[in-house]
């Protein structure tokens, strides 16, 4: 989770890969109206989040026989609970970085819909993980290899999730 530059993307197609699980990316799932409507810079209401919300839920516990990996903002904690309901069990990493380091990202990033002016919108939005959240806050604030190392060392010591591809993947 995160916002817009982050690096969730990136961190998540790095886990899916070293844990050998299906992703997904929530873009995908927005339908051609919230892209329109980000596109022309007007950031999504609560309503237009819902259905979105639970399209990944329902991927979600699609694949919950196997376990998955999304990228998702779940800026709100309101969000993070309907993505709670998926079968399985659901933890956030919540990809932090500072606001200087998001503006250059997201000022050099070319052929997304999510134009860099609503990244003011996205912040305003956000909402800190709860205490009884199962998740955990990563900086990215160095390599994509030290935010994995970051990720990996959480979900060692949280599940049973394997260090490597060679190991089975986690119940």
């Amino acid at each position: 989770m995160g916002v817009s530059g982050s690096g969730k993307s990136t961190l998540a197609a790095a886990l899916a890969a070293e844990l050998n699980l299906p992703m997904a990316e929530a873009d995908e799932f927005h339908p051609p109206e919230n892209i329109a409507k980000m596109a022309s810079q007007t950031p999504l209401t609560d309503e237009d989040r819902w259905p979105w919300l639970d399209a990944l839920r329902d991927w979600m516990s699609s694949q919950a026989e196997t376990g998955s990996v999304i990228t998702c903002s779940a800026l709100r904690r309101s969000y993070r609970d309907v993505l709670r309901t998926a079968a399985g069990r659901v933890v956030f990493l919540h990809v932090d970085v500072e606001i200087p380091r998001l503006n250059t990202r997201l000022a050099h990033r070319s052929g997304h819909f999510m134009p860099p002016s609503l990244l003011e919108s996205q912040l305003n939005t956000l909402e800190a993980l709860d205490p009884d959240e199962d998740g955990v806050v990563l900086a990215n604030d160095s390599t994509i290899e030290d935010l994995l190392d970051s990720a990996r060392a959480w979900l060692r010591t949280t599940t049973s999730a394997p260090a490597s591809a060679d190991e089975p993947d986690p119940a």
